[in-house]
């Protein structure tokens, strides 16, 4: 099994970067495909970016296509969301997954962390 942990969340001015870790506790983590998602307060949780567990293959949501990127330590577990030029319409709440099945539904997923707030003022 693996566990992820989120952080790096916090509050921030539009534009501005952040760059948001999943630590991923777990003898297998090399071998999971990592997720990210997000949830703003009354909508859905929607993909934003996922990562295969070879690092190849990425994908990414239209809507943070050129300004967030995906990259994975497997040295360290740990797997990282660079998010730049950042929007207000991007603050939500944003997750962590893992799973067998690389894809850009939550059905993909197994293991899910806590989140990590993302706060963007305009």
């Amino acid at each position: 099994q693996v566990q992820p942990v989120e952080s790096g969340g916090g509050l921030v001015q539009a534009g501005d970067s952040l760059r948001l870790s999943c630590a991923a506790s777990g003898r297998t983590f090399s071998s999971y495909n990592m997720g990210w998602f997000r949830q703003a307060p009354g909508k859905e949780r929607e993909f934003v970016a996922a990562m295969g567990w070879r690092g190849g293959t990425t994908y990414f949501a239209d809507s943070v296509k050129g300004r967030f990127t995906i990259s994975r330590d497997t040295a360290e577990n740990t797997v990282y969301l660079q998010m730049n030029s950042l929007k207000p319409e991007d603050t939500a709440v944003y997750y962590c997954a893992a799973g067998r099945v690389l894809g850009v539904s939550r059905h993909h997923y197994d293991y899910w962390g806590q989140g990590t707030q993302v706060t963007v003022s305009s």
